[in-house]
């Protein structure tokens, strides 16, 4: 029996929003589940007694985590529907993070880290598929670039908002803070989300998983464009990860300093999903990508400028400022033409679009925090220029197999 044929929106209004809204609410509690950590992990590690080596570890343990089960995540909402998958992925969202309260030492912390990385995988495997299935795809990327700065916001008070929470409470608690902003989430998805893959007849099978999987990921138009993606955010993510040590244990600021400090880069990122959000339907999406990518590579450039100053942290502020501003340009408009450059279901192609960036996110992490510890700020500015580069290289083939179709039905 054929599936009924959901219709994407054009047109947005307050109802409408509801659903993009409450989905970038729990977004915003799965960032802020790394983002308000960020100041309080010297606290942590120092309350189980090992070195600041662990500090961005607990990051990329999260991100690990958030690609671990979208393997299953994409073709299981292909099948039983996007709706019930995510609802009940918030759930256990929530459950994870009160179960900090809980945790005694370093291993036990890292370990749960992973777990409530799950809620990424919900959130990229099957809330980013509901989002494009929804909207027609200029519509889409407003929608996606107006969700972005909302998420934003995140890494823009989080650091500030879980220094100040650390002065007053145990850093345990701003798990707690975290599960109650996502349990306003699912009650705002149980309202409001739409199933926009109606369930499928018929079992599940690993078979039909892996021959879905082969097909997305044979496919060198999707690799590339999953590529692209990967090497444009490892360097935010590995500015995200390393900052704490790069501003707080070299560079001895303050908690509420190192937030502050975080300001220039969110807000040049989210300037730049500004422009995307006003452009999107003006201008060709090679077009964007391509303004995009100039900021990118000049500011990542810029970041050399610690080969010669070692202790010039600020460098790598104004350069990390000025690529976040490309990124915010470029990044949504790429995810959407890779997530439909596979005739494969969309829950499949964003679990391996999801996989594909996040394991890379947390290689780059592991790589800048390993070189870190021997050559300091000038191997972080080396393996962000290096995957500038990469980025560079991917997107510009993947652009040039664009095809002529300006619009992509889901």
């Amino acid at each position: 029996m054929s599936r009924p044929i959901f219709q994407p929106i054009s047109v947005l209004d307050w109802r409408v929003l509801l659903f993009p809204l409450s989905m970038v609410l729990y977004e915003f509690a799965t960032y802020i589940a790394n983002d308000m950590i960020l100041p309080g992990m010297p606290a942590v590690v120092r309350e189980f007694g090992v070195g600041e080596a662990w500090v961005p570890t607990g990051m990329s343990a999260f991100l690990a985590g958030g690609a671990a089960l979208q393997w299953l995540l994409g073709p299981l909402s292909d099948r039983v529907g996007r709706r019930p998958v995510l609802l009940f992925g918030v759930a256990c969202f929530v459950a994870s993070c009160l179960a900090t309260l809980l945790v005694r030492d370093i291993w036990s912390f890292v370990a749960l880290r992973f777990v409530q990385g799950f809620g990424l995988c919900f959130v990229v495997a099957v809330g980013y598929a509901a989002i494009q299935e929804a909207f027609v795809e200029a519509t889409a990327v407003k929608v996606t670039a107006l969700m972005a700065n909302v998420a934003l916001i995140s890494p823009l008070i989080g650091p500030l908002a879980g220094a100040v929470m650390i002065e007053y409470a145990p850093w345990r608690w701003i798990f707690v803070v975290i599960a109650a902003v996502a349990a306003i989430a699912w009650v705002g998805l149980w309202r409001a989300m739409p199933e926009t893959a109606p369930p499928a007849s018929g079992p599940l099978r690993a078979g039909a998983i892996w021959r879905d999987y082969r097909a997305v990921l044979g496919n060198r138009r999707f690799l590339l464009g999953a590529l692209s993606i990967a090497a444009a955010g490892i360097p935010l993510l590995a500015w995200i990860g390393q900052s704490p040590v790069i501003l707080i244990e070299r560079a001895g600021m303050s908690p509420l300093d190192f937030g502050l400090w975080q300001i220039p880069v969110f807000v040049a990122l989210g300037l730049g999903n500004l422009a995307l959000a006003r452009y999107a339907d003006r201008l060709p999406v090679q077009r964007l990508v391509a303004l995009g990518s100039g900021p990118v590579i000049a500011g990542l450039v810029l970041t050399l400028a610690t080969l010669w100053q070692p202790a010039g942290w600020g460098w790598i502020v104004g350069g990390i400022s000025l690529y976040a501003f490309g990124l915010g340009l470029a990044n949504a408009v790429l995810y959407r033409l890779t997530l439909f450059s596979s005739e494969i279901g969309k829950g499949t192609v964003s679990a391996s679009l999801g996989m594909v960036t996040l394991l890379a996110y947390s290689l780059g992490i592991e790589l800048v925090k390993i070189g870190y510890a021997h050559w300091g700020n000038a191997w972080f500015a080396l393996v962000s220029c290096a995957a500038g580069a990469a980025y560079l290289h991917c997107s510009r083939r993947f652009l040039r197999h664009r095809p002529g179709t300006v619009e992509s039905a889901p």
